[in-house]
């Protein structure tokens, strides 16, 4: 597991064929209990970044980014869940040093906030549409307000059944492995349990059968280890444990 900055302990590795997980940990003295900020890097002709990290991260993410992709300036998309600080702080700044990326969110994302904040016009799709990196093929799947913000939705990718799935299933700790077989539910409801965090409306069992219809092998998480498995089964399990 490359690390790409030793003050930081930013790094690398790969979750599924092409699709990088880039991860800083946030140790326990800064944040209680420890946790981590994870962005997500397909690599194709086009590749997509899923998330950007807080503004303030952005020169660490760079320096990840260029270690798989040589060149940080051939990102084509970056792309996020929702508008909030760890999901696109630094979206400027990719646009500023990476002359063809375009930002890829939802309509409704695009209508309320992407389209006044970002520096250039943005992609919005539309629930199940598909964007070509070359190989690899992103949908991307409305999810409003799951687990927050009204624009919030997902991607996933079908050549390698990778559902990146935002702030779905978070759960603390600093030293987390990149990807674990063990099943990341337990954690996720006791960090919830504790803290909040998901909204649940009446929609939301039906969003979270949409999204285990996908059939996900693997689940990218923003915060924690990311999931090797049967991801249909972990989604449908959190819709039990939410009472939906």
């Amino acid at each position: 597991m490359p690390v790409t900055n030793a003050q930081s302990g930013t790094n690398v590795h790969e979750i599924a064929p092409g699709i990088f997980r880039i991860s800083t940990p946030i140790p326990p003295s800064a944040m209680p209990g420890g946790f981590t900020f994870n962005q997500f890097l397909v690599v194709d002709q086009d590749p997509l970044l899923f998330h950007t990290g807080p503004r303030r991260m952005f020169p660490l993410v760079r320096e990840a980014v260029t270690h798989v992709l040589g060149d940080a300036a051939k990102l084509r998309y970056v792309a996020f869940s929702h508008y909030e600080s760890d999901e696109c702080g630094s979206l400027n700044d990719w646009l500023a040093i990476a002359p063809r990326a375009e930002p890829v969110c939802s309509v409704i994302g695009a209508m309320v906030s992407v389209n006044d904040m970002a520096d250039r016009p943005p992609r919005p799709l539309a629930d199940g549409a598909e964007l070509s990196l070359g190989q690899k093929r992103m949908r991307w799947l409305d999810a409003p307000n799951l687990p927050h913000n009204w624009e919030c939705g997902y991607m996933f990718e079908a050549t390698t059944r990778t559902l990146l799935c935002g702030d779905l299933f978070t759960h603390g700790g600093h030293e987390v492995a990149p990807l674990t077989e063990t099943e990341v539910l337990s954690p996720a409801e006791a960090m919830r349990q504790t803290m909040g965090g998901v909204a649940i409306e009446k929609d939301t069992r039906k969003l979270l059968d949409k999204l285990a219809a996908t059939e996900p092998t693997t689940l990218a998480l923003m915060h924690g280890s990311s999931y090797r498995g049967d991801g249909s089964k972990l989604l449908r399990a959190l819709g039990d444990a939410l009472g939906v």
